[in-house]
């Protein structure tokens, strides 16, 4: 009889330290796979097989791309690839960002539940934004179940907190309640009749493995919103699940709301200091010209470049001014968080 077997972790800021403790109390012996999502580098090497593997008595490693899922193993997504679950396999992809990261905690989860159902349990640590609740969605929806580190527990509990806002969690608990938990319910048998996979749920699966033919049709999951992709400019589509609002573009790139949020205020960012730089730059060409024309004693000229760069300089003073309420702003949100 199947049983809960497929077991999917996802963690960003604060996790690691949750994810040792876990791990270091999983048997030897456990009947599942755990799979290990964790938002690192794309440019950087992850040591994290290595601690995980000290960390307990289960064997942790990157997969290999189609490599045969086993039980009593945890498989760690490397840098700048999803890890997306098939039957029976594993399949590295280099596919669209989520929530601007790659591995994403969502597609891991999502493939997750379309090829598992009920076999499924998802775990959502410590992290920020929304990373994890579209993904919990997914398992929920094909009759899985969703555990949740305790926000009170999380030293980051943005992640945590989304998910029970925006899914109907089975379990919210500590770190030190969660490792008992997973052998429990890895050892019980399960019953319930997996629901049909959803359409657009099959769509999601294919785009974040890069087929094609799903990303070229012009039938895409969600209706065309009024916001512009911050990875490639892209028309978002808007896709409403439940409580949960989602954007994803035409070749895949995906946010959740506050996903979305953060990605167009570090695009604002950019897009002031680019102004502010060009300005700058400007009215130093300008005043240098100025300067060149009463060397040669062309006053009118000289006036007019004086003029304009005044009015240059007024410019950017705007936008500095935008750049440090910006900037106080921002600062203050990480406060408060």
């Amino acid at each position: 009889m199947a049983a809960h077997d497929i077991i999917v972790i996802g963690a960003s800021s604060g996790g690691i330290e949750s994810l040792m403790e876990i791990v270091s109390e999983l048997p030897r012996d456990l009947p599942a796979s755990v799979f290990v999502v964790v938002h690192v580098s794309p440019s950087g090497t992850t040591k994290l097989p290595e601690i995980l593997t000290r960390a307990g008595s289960l064997p942790a490693a990157h997969p290999t791309d189609n490599e045969p899922i086993r039980p009593g193993r945890i498989y760690v997504a490397p840098a700048d690839l999803h890890l997306l679950l098939r039957n029976g396999k594993i399949r590295l992809v280099r596919g669209p960002k989520e929530n601007n990261a790659r591995p994403a905690i969502d597609a891991t989860f999502r493939t997750a539940a379309r090829s598992y159902g009920p076999r499924v349990i998802g775990v959502v640590l410590s992290g920020s934004l929304d990373d994890g609740t579209a993904g919990l969605a997914a398992i929920k929806e094909r009759g899985g179940l969703a555990l949740v580190q305790d926000p009170n527990d999380a030293l980051f509990p943005d992640m945590p907190r989304s998910a029970l806002e925006s899914v109907a969690v089975d379990y919210c608990v500590s770190t030190q309640e969660i490792a008992p938990l997973l052998v429990r319910l890895a050892n019980e048998p399960i019953t319930e009749i997996a629901p049909p996979v959803p359409e657009d749920m099959q769509k999601e699966s294919k785009i974040e493995a890069l087929d094609m033919d799903t990303i070229e049709d012009e039938e895409k999951p969600g209706t065309p919103s009024v916001f512009g992709c911050p990875d490639c400019g892209g028309v978002l589509w808007e896709l409403q699940d439940g409580e949960l609002l989602r954007f994803r573009c035409r070749v895949g790139h995906a946010y959740g709301a506050e996903g979305l949020l953060e990605a167009q205020t570090e695009s604002l960012d950019t897009a002031l200091w680019s102004a502010f730089r060009a300005l700058e730059e400007h009215a130093a060409l300008v005043r240098r010209l100025a300067a060149e024309a009463r060397k040669k004693q062309r006053i009118n000229s000289a006036k007019l470049f004086e003029k304009r760069a005044e009015a240059v300089e007024r410019e950017a003073k705007v936008i500095r001014r935008l750049l440090v309420t910006h900037t106080q702003n921002q600062t203050s949100k990480g406060v408060e968080n």
